[in-house]
C-alpha cells in the first residue's frame, strides 16, 4: 500500500468521500445496496521539479524571502483519488475530466444521485479519479491570490462564463431554459451544484505535460492492480486520452472528445500499434439545436472528426465505434450525459460494450 492509502472495513458505506452529504447520498442509492470498498486512498503521479531560484536558500527568512532564492517546486503532476471495491473484477477504470472540470464530475450528479464512478464500482471496476495537472476541485475565483506564499504579486482578469458554458454544452439555448426532452436534471439547486463543479486551470493548459502525467497514472494503476485500465475521458480530456502513452491502457471510452487524432499523428500510430479498442459517445442537440449557434458548429465538427477517425482507424486494422445516442434510441442528452437523469442507462450501454470486449464480468 502507498503511504496515503487506507484500508476500509468490508461492508463500510464509502460511496462518497463527501461525508457531509452522506445521509442524502445513502437515501438515493438506486438499488439500496451497500457499496463495499476494500481499499481507498490518494496519490500523485508524474510531474516535474523546477530548477532552484537563483541564490542560496535562507532558512531564517523562509517564506518571508520574496526572491524565493534556492527554492524548487514540484509541479504539473496529476492527483488521483482511488477506490477498489471488495468484489473487484480486475478491470480498473481511470476517469479524466474535461475543461473547467475536476474529478468530482464523475462522483455524483447535480441532483444527488450516484455518479458513474459509483455505478461502475458496483459492477466491480476499481475507480481511479484524476484531477489533471493545473486543476483542482474548488479553484474558481475572481483573481489569483496576492500572497507571496503562493505566487509573485500580480493578478489577471477572470472571465465569467456561466451562461456561455450552458449554451455551449447544449443544455439549453439560454440558461435556465432547457431543450425540449432534455435529460438534464431540473431545479435551481441542481443548477447551482452543476455550476459549482467548474474550476479553472491554475496555469496555462498544456497537452504534453498532461499526457505524460496520465501515462504515469496508468503505470501506477498497473503497479497497484496488476492490470491495464479502461480510460474514460470527457471533452478536453479526450485529447489528453489520445496522447497518453497506451501501453497500460486496456480500452478508451471517450465522451464527446474535443477532436480526434489524424493518421499522420504519433498518437494515432501508438493507439493502432497497441491495439486499443475505442468507443466514442455523442449526445443529443447537435442536429436539432439552433444551427446558427457557434457552439453547435463546433460540436458538428467534433463529431465529424470522430467519425473520420473511426473510419480510418478501422480501415487500418484498429477498432473504433462512434455511438450517437439518438441513433441508439437514447435522447435528450447534453455534453454532460454522465450527470443527467438517464446517466445509469448510458452506463449500461457502455457496460455492454465493455462486456463485448471481455472487459467486464
Amino acid at each position: 500500500m502507498d503511504a496515503q492509502g487506507s484500508q476500509m472495513p468490508v461492508g463500510a458505506n464509502c460511496t462518497r468521500i463527501d461525508w457531509e452529504a452522506r445521509e442524502t447520498k445513502e437515501k438515493t442509492v438506486e438499488n439500496n445496496e451497500i457499496l463495499r470498498i476494500a481499499r481507498q486512498g490518494v496519490f500523485s503521479a508524474g510531474g516535474t521539479v523546477t530548477e532552484p531560484e537563483a541564490g542560496e536558500y535562507n532558512p531564517v527568512l523562509g517564506w518571508t524571502d520574496p526572491t524565493r532564492a534556492g527554492n524548487t517546486a514540484h509541479v504539473d503532476h496529476a492527483n488521483v483519488f482511488y477506490q477498489i471495491p471488495a468484489e473487484d473484477n480486475g478491470h480498473p477504470m481511470v476517469y479524466l475530466h474535461g475543461h473547467g472540470q475536476s474529478r468530482v464530475c464523475w462522483q455524483f450528479t447535480p441532483d444527488g444521485r450516484e455518479g458513474w464512478s459509483d455505478l461502475f464500482l458496483r459492477k466491480g471496476h476499481a475507480a481511479f479519479l484524476v484531477d489533471g495537472p493545473r486543476r483542482g476541485a474548488a479553484g474558481m475565483t475572481t483573481q489569483l491570490p496576492q500572497s507571496a506564499m503562493d505566487i509573485f504579486p500580480g493578478t489577471i482578469r477572470y472571465l465569467p462564463g456561466d451562461q456561455s458554458m450552458y449554451t455551449h454544452f447544449r443544455i439549453g439555448a439560454v440558461m435556465p431554459e432547457r431543450y425540449d426532452g432534455s435529460q438534464f436534471p431540473e431545479g435551481e439547486e441542481t443548477l447551482n451544484q452543476f455550476l459549482r463543479e467548474m474550476t479553472p486551470n491554475t496555469g496555462d493548459f498544456k497537452g504534453h505535460p498532461c499526457a505524460m502525467a496520465m501515462g504515469a497514472v496508468f503505470a501506477k494503476v498497473h503497479e497497484m492492480t496488476g492490470n491495464k485500465a479502461i480510460y474514460v475521458t470527457h471533452s478536453q480530456g479526450g485529447m489528453i486520452g489520445w496522447a497518453t502513452p497506451p501501453q497500460n491502457v486496456a480500452a478508451i471510452v471517450a465522451i464527446e472528445p474535443g477532436g480526434a487524432p489524424k493518421r499522420e499523428m504519433p498518437q494515432y500510430k501508438a493507439l493502432l500499434s497497441a491495439k486499443v479498442p475505442i468507443a466514442i459517445y455523442f449526445g443529443d442537440y447537435i442536429d436539432n439545436a439552433p444551427q446558427e449557434f457557434a457552439s453547435i458548429k463546433i460540436w458538428r465538427q467534433m463529431r465529424e472528426q470522430a467519425l473520420a477517425f473511426a473510419a480510418q482507424f478501422n480501415a487500418d486494422g484498429g477498432e473504433c465505434t462512434v455511438f450517437e445516442l439518438p441513433k441508439e434510441g437514447i435522447t435528450g442528452n447534453s455534453h454532460f450525459m454522465f450527470q443527467e437523469r438517464n446517466s445509469a442507462e448510458i452506463a449500461e450501454h457502455i457496460d455492454g460494450w465493455l462486456r463485448a470486449h471481455a472487459l467486464a464480468d
